[in-house]
């Protein structure tokens, strides 16, 4: 059974400006994930819906960019369920760096 991962990561930005990062920046973001490969993504209004290969498995997630936050829901198969509390820091601080106002 995947482990859920929530993150969430407060800005300032509004929503088009947060959105318009995550399109440029969600690669960057995502290879924090052990092992990343090919991803799949689309979007659906302001929610992200992606798939990536890490470590020989699936993981399946969404980013839903809102006006004062984005909030990312990650199912993690297997053993990338066991690191899942190192893997929140990561995409946390991936996140943080990609929304930070400039």
């Amino acid at each position: 059974m995947p482990t859920p991962l929530t993150v969430s990561i407060p800005h300032q930005l509004g929503r088009a400006e947060a959105r318009r990062r995550i399109e440029t920046g969600f690669a960057k973001m995502i290879h924090v994930l052990p092992g990343a490969g090919p991803c799949s993504e689309r979007w659906d209004g302001d929610r992200l819906v992606f798939s990536v290969a890490a470590m020989a498995q699936t993981v399946a997630g969404v980013i839903d960019v809102g006006d004062v936050a984005v909030t990312m829901e990650i199912q993690l198969p297997g053993v990338l369920g066991l690191i899942a509390s190192g893997l929140k820091g990561r995409l946390q601080k991936a996140g943080q760096l990609l929304l930070t106002k400039k």
